[in-house]
């Protein structure tokens, strides 16, 4: 194993793609692009634009953000992280947008529920309520409910609402791709897929 392993990670689980890239201790780089639907264009060309595409033989390692989120959108990124994994036979961590964004948005619990179970979710026009379930264990995020829509009229606490901020939730999506690639954990991309949580459509 490589002391300096090039790694890559991709969010586009919201209007912004972000791109996070690691190589050791001596790269670290953050991009996040508006692109908005506009992604099924650009996917590539931004992606070249962090990590020149003949860099690309070199990954050791590749994580996606699973959604929810726009369907396009998060469909673009997960297809091409399983695509480069496939190719390069290399791993591929899957984390859902919700756990990337529950350490950050913890601390607005109230001081006496820090460390319980708390859920995100977010109210969709029309179709209803996503939610997921989290605990923050010494800083770590585990996820004790995937993001799933919750039956008419269940509610849930306590709760928080989700909120995208796609520059760290990609930057800390890099870092546990880092941690688990250090620890040797294999990471079958057969395993990692999409969340649809609204759509009858299956993931692919």
């Amino acid at each position: 194993m490589t002391d300096s392993p090039l790694l890559l990670a991709l969010h586009s689980c919201s209007e912004s793609f972000g791109v996070a890239v690691s190589e050791g201790h001596s790269r670290l780089e953050v991009a996040t692009f508006a692109d908005g639907r506009g992604l099924s264009n650009t996917l590539i060309t931004r992606v070249e634009s962090v990590l020149p595409r003949e860099r690309w033989r070199d990954l050791a390692g590749l994580a996606v953000a699973t959604g929810p989120g726009g369907f396009t959108g998060t469909r673009l990124s997960v297809v091409l992280a399983r695509t480069l994994a496939q190719q390069l036979s290399c791993p591929l961590l899957g984390v859902s947008s919700y756990a990337l964004m529950a350490c950050r948005l913890q601390p607005c619990l109230p001081a006496a529920q820090q460390l319980e179970p708390f859920w995100i979710c977010r109210e969709l026009p029309r179709r209803g309520t996503v939610a997921g379930q989290y605990q923050l264990t010494d800083g770590s995020v585990v996820e004790l409910q995937a993001p799933h829509l919750l039956p008419s009229g269940q509610t849930v606490a306590p709760s928080l609402d989700a909120s995208d901020d796609v520059a760290p939730d990609v930057e800390r999506l890099l870092t546990l791709l880092k941690t688990m690639h250090a620890a040797g954990e294999p990471m079958p991309w057969q395993s990692v897929l999409p969340l649809y949580p609204t759509s009858p459509v299956g993931p692919v």
